[in-house]
């Protein structure tokens, strides 16, 4: 029982769920400052976001799975269809169960936030969820999945940078706001860098699969000139957040990320070795963590 509960513990891929909560956390410190932060909207944001990382991380073993993509050949660790551990069908029961939880909290959060006093953003916030819970699907699963057409990139962008930041924003104050769209950029290319990282490291057991990532497609040296530009960008954006909105030098705590972040860099471009990616990979996630969280409480102190 208890190596079942692991396996399944494993397939789900904890360490990929810090760096989807790091924009509701980043959001919420911004309600909290606006005298609109609520401990049940953060709650309910937290779970569903979880559910849905883990939703899409089940539905990615499935799919690369059945498509041959995760083999022996692969350098990150072994996923449960892969190893035989779960079975197809198992797979796929728990990810229709990780549907209806997620529909379910979904459904909770948005009443929590809207009631039944805004209807066009319950309406909105509802699409949106349903969109979510696609996109984690089929982002390797099905014959047309679009991470295999380099998309993946654009929607981690969107859901972990606008929709993680400014959407969880809107669930406590029912506006939009200036001050969430420059750290909505900053984790949004954060986190695709996350994800470029991780297919810089498959690119070329993708690349045999037909996998065709971004990575795949821009090649080794393209892509690490890519890798830059989106860390470099992330800086850029929460630089010009720290200055626009300068109060006190508190503000600016979150620079000190700027460190790890450049020479995260560094390393990434000397790397000839697919495999030496690996270790960077949780080193930018917690980092992209460090960077919404440090962002989110400097903007609260003084306070």
């Amino acid at each position: 029982m208890m190596q079942s509960i692991n396996i399944w513990i494993s397939a789900m891929r904890l360490r990929t769920l810090p760096l989807s909560i790091a924009g509701v956390v980043l959001a919420s410190c911004f309600a909290y400052y606006n005298s609109a932060f609520s401990w049940e909207i953060f709650s309910l944001a937290i779970l569903t976001t979880v559910s849905f990382q883990i939703l899409s991380n089940l539905a990615n073993d499935y799919g690369d799975g059945l498509k041959g993509t995760d083999n022996n050949e692969r350098i990150g660790p072994e996923r449960a269809l892969q190893s035989g551990k779960i079975s197809s069908e198992e797979l796929l029961n728990g990810i229709k169960l990780n549907i209806v939880i997620s529909i379910g909290l979904a459904i909770t959060l948005i009443h929590s936030a809207f009631g039944v006093k805004h209807f066009y953003f319950t309406l909105f916030f509802f699409v949106l969820g349903i969109g979510a819970i696609i996109a984690a699907i089929r982002y390797t699963m099905g014959t047309n999945a679009y991470g295999y057409k380099g998309l993946g990139d654009v929607f981690v962008f969107v859901f972990f940078g606008f929709v993680s930041v400014i959407g969880s924003y809107v669930l406590y104050t029912k506006k939009l706001d200036h001050v969430t769209f420059l750290p909505a950029f900053t984790i949004g290319l954060l986190s695709t860098a996350v994800l470029n990282l991780n297919n810089m490291r498959d690119r070329l057991t993708d690349e045999k699969s037909r996998k065709f990532t971004l990575a795949v497609k821009l090649g080794e040296a393209k892509v690490k000139i890519y890798h830059n530009m989106l860390v470099v960008g992330a800086i850029v954006f929460s630089g010009l957040f720290g200055l626009l909105y300068f109060t006190s030098i508190y503000n600016l705590i979150f620079c000190v990320t700027y460190i790890p972040l450049l020479l995260h860099l560094k390393r990434v471009n000397k790397i000839t070795d697919p495999k030496l990616f690996d270790p960077e990979l949780k080193k930018l996630a917690l980092t992209t963590v460090l960077i919404a969280t440090l962002m989110g409480i400097g903007h609260l102190l003084p306070f």
